[in-house]
């Protein structure tokens, strides 16, 4: 029987889309990997470095001003391109290291996600903390091994060390010919050819020539030398007899991650990967959600009409405006301009009129979205994150995770008459999840929390610059918090632990030290110490 013709529509359309997020430690080369796809998608002419700072030009993903400054992506972009036959949907999360609660709930709006590593430092620890993350979440995570054209580890010590820290299989792809200035290219271990490529631009300013050319071929052996020729022969054979096998199952299961090589900086190797990896990543599936009258169940992508859920907000992307974007993942059926909706936490309609797709701080005005998609709509205090809003009702995603906080300080506006602008800001910053505000159990202190100590400087920074707030910070001496379960009357806390409730009036626990919070979680065997809360 055949398909209703938007049923069809909604069939082809969520095929072609690629939701995925990109994930590292900081200076691996993810915002550049991230701004070469839009060079080879033909979204812009030429990559502009994120450290160019003489000639004015930064990363297109990167638009906070603190961003450009420093040359680290802070927020979480979302955008869209097309890229050969499939609909890209991308997820810059933050790659800094004291990064924030956004980076964790932009994970859990995709499909996918691309590990950059540093060919010279290997899986570091911004990379276990956010491969974690995928892995909770049965997020597929394709590697690429970044930096290639400088001097770095041996890619077979590369490999073993992705599994060992990790916990998951690596099959290798492609493997490189070469290192530093001697990086040439990549051998597809499929068709037992490589891909050589030729410098077309300083930087990686434009899409780099690349030739094909048998393995044995006398014109590589002679190009590369004896001993680079000899040495990647015997890589190969030891991955033919010992390495991983692949298969898609495994990858989409989370049980082995596909491993490529190249340099994000000369574009040497990322047009392969860019290929592999839009016909490797799934394309929008089915999402779980809890029924009003009760059980759970996954929601079909295709056949159920629109639905999403917001994941992010962020306020003052366009300073003309001084507005907040609420971004909704698109879970299943068709969104369309102008549309009625849900509002399932207010339990009203509400229409969504001028919906956007976001390239960087560029707005586009779209007509309709499909599965995996991300729009953009302006938030006048309706959405909050985690909010579902669908065509029909009767369910909830999910919530998003809540992560425990680790570092905290008092906030206070350093001119008294500035206080109402303070407020406003704090409070818009909170909703973004930026920061936690938690108030003391036996007092009215207001402490600030946030999983990184960046996220203060951010915070100063928006304040300053969005509503013209200076601000005094203090840093607290507690180093780590978790939510507790189980009467607050009854919990035995250390002298110097302190209790404290959050935004929705769950109590924590701050501790000055990890050992501190062992301690406490032995000495309380009827209570409950939760990091990661719902």
């Amino acid at each position: 029987m055949a398909e209703t013709p938007n049923l069809g529509e909604i069939r082809a359309e969520a095929a072609k889309r690629r939701t995925f997020a990109i994930i590292s430690h900081p200076d691996a080369g993810k915002t550049t990997l991230t701004e070469k796809l839009l060079l080879y998608s033909g979204m812009i002419r030429t990559a502009g470095m994120v450290r160019a700072r003489k000639s004015g030009k930064f990363a297109a993903s990167d638009w906070m001003g603190m961003e450009q400054e420093r040359g680290i992506s802070i927020t979480a972009s979302a955008m869209q391109f097309l890229y050969k036959d499939k609909v890209v949907n991308v997820l810059d999360t933050p790659g800094h290291q004291d990064f924030s609660e956004d980076t964790y709930r932009t994970l859990t709006a995709a499909d996918s996600a691309i590990m950059v590593l540093d060919a010279a430092k290997g899986v570091e620890t911004q990379t276990r903390k956010l491969f974690k993350v995928c892995a909770l979440r049965g997020i597929p995570v394709l590697t690429f091994i970044n930096k290639m054209d400088l001097e770095g580890r041996d890619p077979l010590d590369l490999m073993q060390e992705v599994e060992e820290v990790l916990g998951i299989h690596a099959t290798a792809v492609n493997w490189p010919v070469g290192m530093g200035k001697r990086f040439v290219g990549v051998v597809d271990r499929k068709t037992k050819e490589v891909l050589l490529f030729e410098r077309a631009a300083p930087g990686g300013a434009r899409m780099a020539a690349m030739t094909r050319v048998p393995l044995d071929s006398p014109e590589l052996r002679e190009k590369i030398g004896e001993d680079e020729w000899a040495k990647v022969h015997h890589d190969l054979e030891l991955l033919d007899v010992a390495g991983n096998p692949f298969t898609q199952n495994d990858f989409l299961n989370g049980k082995v991650t596909p491993v490529f090589f190249g340099s994000a900086l000369t574009n040497f190797g990322v047009e392969p990967f860019f290929d592999a990896f839009v016909d490797m990543a799934p394309a929008p599936g089915p999402r779980p959600v809890d029924f009003d009258a009760g059980g759970e169940d996954y929601l079909d992508a295709v056949q159920t009409d629109f639905s999403g859920y917001v994941f992010k907000l962020q306020a003052n992307m366009d300073p003309r405006h001084r507005d907040s974007m609420a971004f909704i993942r698109v879970v299943s059926g068709r969104f369309e301009r102008d549309m009625m909706v849900k509002h399932h936490r207010l339990e009203r309609e509400v229409r969504m009129n001028r919906p956007h797709v976001m390239v960087a701080q560029d707005r586009n005005i779209l007509e309709a979205a499909y599965p995996g998609d991300i729009v953009g709509v302006i938030n006048q205090g309706m959405f909050a994150i985690g909010d579902t809003i669908s065509v029909k009702g009767g369910f909830t995603f999910k919530p998003l995770p809540q992560f425990q906080p680790e570092v905290f300080a008092l906030v206070r506006p350093k001119e008294v008459g500035k206080r109402k602008q303070y407020d406003k800001g704090l409070e818009q910053l909170t909703a973004e999840g930026t920061v936690q505000l938690l108030r003391r159990l036996d007092g009215n202190e207001t402490y600030v929390a946030a999983v990184g100590r960046l996220q203060f400087d951010v915070l100063q920074y928006r304040l300053r610059d969005e509503y013209g707030v200076e601000t005094d910070i203090s840093p607290l001496k507690f180093e780590c918090s978790a939510w507790l379960q189980g009467d607050p009357e009854t919990f035995q806390k250390p002298l110097s632990a302190q209790l404290a409730r959050d935004a929705r009036d769950r109590v924590m626990v701050l501790f000055n030290s990890a050992w501190e919070k062992n301690y406490a979680a032995q000495q309380n065997p009827n209570h409950s110490l939760v990091d990661i809360a719902s």
